[in-house]
């Protein structure tokens, strides 16, 4: 009985970082097909990690920053963002940051992803990943 629990205890966190690892592949790969990049942005959203009027009253400034409304602690996030980068370097995507500036009236600000602000997570979080694609020449 100890044997099975301990079996339970052990296999049971790495289900669920396969089951997040398998999440993460297949969400990505369905972007990927609609729109030819992914980006973390429309991953969290197709994970159901953030909803759509979250990220437009973020993009409208009324939200400070996404970290505020994302289900799941900063260490779920990274973990998301690794997989999400090991997903692109797996299939030869191209790196593309991209500023993400407010929406509406007034001035354009730089939006922030999390509240530290720190500039490395803050690129990560901003990086599209792009499809090749690759043409025979004739």
């Amino acid at each position: 009985m100890l044997e099975l629990i301990l079996k339970y205890i052990f296999t049971g966190e790495k289900m669920n970082s396969k089951k997040l690892e398998s999440r993460v592949n297949v969400c990505a790969a369905k972007i990927l097909n609609e729109k030819g990049y992914v980006s973390p942005i429309d991953l969290l959203l197709e994970m159901d990690r953030i909803t759509p009027k979250q990220v437009e009253e973020w993009r409208l400034k009324k939200i400070l920053y996404l970290e505020r409304v994302t289900i799941g602690n900063l260490s779920k996030m990274q973990t998301i963002l690794k997989l999400l980068q090991r997903f692109a370097t797996e299939r030869n995507l191209k790196p593309s940051h991209t500023v993400y500036k407010s929406w509406g009236k007034g001035r354009k600000i730089t939006l922030r992803f999390f509240k530290t602000g720190n500039p490395h997570i803050e690129k990560e979080y901003s990086t599209h990943y792009v499809l090749q694609r690759k043409y025979k020449e004739k």
